[in-house]
């Protein structure tokens, strides 16, 4: 399966000052897979440590973090030289070895013509106890599959590429065909192992049940989590997450019979792991937004949208029959989806702008930066009159253009300077934002 992300790699493995490659990001989507790639297809000679397959190999790193000592060692017990620009070292599940972390340092400042990767889960629980090289590696986030990943998986390429480049207005079968997909990709997820059960099989059931081994698997390393963190509160977050995707909410609100430090610690665990990310909201949009941003009050986005199906117990045959996309679970997939082609765009934080007002609960869905201005971004359907929030957000603050998601086709309103985009094309907006061809006079 194509990942987009591979072009990073190749980035990355050309650049001359290269610094070692720390992939960061939750359990299986796909990192490892990513790196055995590009070792197959970039590289002579490869050598792969997986220090939970095989830990006897952190026999390695005790005391001296030498880089000539430890690849001495290296071509020893693997039996393959490591030669500068034609062998690429990996070292997976590296948080199992802490001091190998430290020792990316040194392999940057000593051996710096090795092409040396490092991957892992649940690295962030392990920083705080160990000196980080800062400054000395550099690090890519992995996410799960975006929607044109899982079209290029089902060899739909011009699909594929309709949803990877600038938006434009494409034909009402072109759109219906996409939607289709959406649909689908909805319940099946980004998840690599589901995308490609579903790639192989053409059986939602079947790739959802993959997503229930994987569910599964996040939970088993619950105990894994540091500080410690109550295990019943951790499972009650993680389900409560789910569900509450799109909704304004506080701590208090997440669970119940759980003090506000215990559900704040089981929260901020699940947001190391990336199995969430917090929506953070601001009441006064400014470019300096994380200044302003509130930590009383938050959405939450679920690590991916299959996934999040399967905690909420959503019956797939019931998602396939719904007409409107935008009806599904009240709209929250709709912003999911939305929040994680975001995400796969690496646009970085995301906010969401709520009023500061005891009489008022107007809120839009997203702020998103392009050309150091904001754009209020909802993901909903209906006509102009019944966007009140973003009709209100528009009168105090001005953007330049606002954008609507939604299940029908390209669409605006030029004297309110409203631009209605497919679903689909939430991952090109993030991307490229809207070209001037297609609005020239909201530029």
């Amino acid at each position: 399966m194509e990942r987009l992300v591979y072009t990073e790699l190749l980035q990355w493995m050309k650049r001359s000052r290269r610094k070692p490659l720390l992939l960061r990001g939750a359990r299986q989507v796909g990192k490892t897979w990513l790196i055995d790639q590009l070792a197959k297809q970039e590289f002579k000679n490869y050598i792969k440590i997986d220090f939970e397959e095989k830990p006897q190999l952190k026999s390695l790193f005790q005391g001296d973090l030498n880089p000539q000592k430890i690849c001495s060692e290296l071509e020893i017990r693997t039996g393959t030289n490591i030669i500068d620009g034609q062998t690429l070292l990996f070292f997976d599940e590296i948080q199992a070895c802490p001091k190998a972390i430290m020792a990316l340092r040194y392999f940057y400042e000593q051996r710096p013509d090795i092409h040396i990767v490092a991957a892992g889960s649940l690295l962030e629980f392990h920083f705080s106890d160990l000196s980080f090289p800062v400054g000395r590696i550099q690090s890519l986030e992995i996410h799960p599959m975006n929607f044109a990943e899982f079209l290029l998986a089902l060899n739909y390429t011009k699909a594929a590429q309709t949803c990877m480049q600038a938006i434009e207005i494409v034909s009402q079968s072109t759109h219906d065909f996409l939607l289709s997909q959406l649909r689908i990709y909805w319940l099946v997820g980004g998840m690599p192992e589901c995308v490609k059960e579903y790639a192989d099989t053409k059986s939602i059931k079947l790739a959802t049940d993959v997503q229930s081994e994987l569910s599964q698997t996040f939970q088993w390393d619950f105990h894994k989590y540091k500080p410690k963190t109550d295990i019943e509160c951790l499972g009650s977050v993680y389900s409560s997450i789910a569900a509450s995707v799109g909704q304004q909410t506080k701590y208090t609100g997440l669970v119940k019979n759980f003090t506000i430090p215990t559900i704040k610690k089981a929260y901020e665990s699940l947001l190391q792991a990336r199995i969430a990310q917090k929506i953070k909201s601001v009441s006064s949009p400014g470019i300096t937004m994380e200044a302003k941003a509130s930590d009383k009050k938050f959405k939450s986005l679920f690590l991916d949208i299959g996934l999040m199906n399967k905690v909420m117990g959503i019956d797939y045959n019931d998602a396939l029959d719904h007409k409107n996309l935008l009806s599904i679970y009240r709209g929250q997939l709709a912003e999911q989806f939305v929040g994680q082609e975001f995400n796969a765009a690496k646009i970085g934080q995301i906010y969401y702008w709520a009023r500061d007002s005891k009489n008022s609960n107007a809120e839009i869905d997203y702020l998103f930066l392009d050309h150091g201005k904001l754009i209020p971004v909802e993901v909903k359907d209906g006509p102009s009159g019944k966007l009140k929030s973003l009709h209100l957000y528009r009168k105090n603050y001005i953007p330049p253009y606002s954008v609507v998601f939604h299940s029908g086709t390209f669409g605006r309103l030029d004297n309110e300077k409203i631009v209605f985009l497919p679903l689909y094309f939430a991952g090109s907006f993030a991307k490229y934002g809207i070209q001037p061809e297609v609005h020239p006079k909201y530029k």
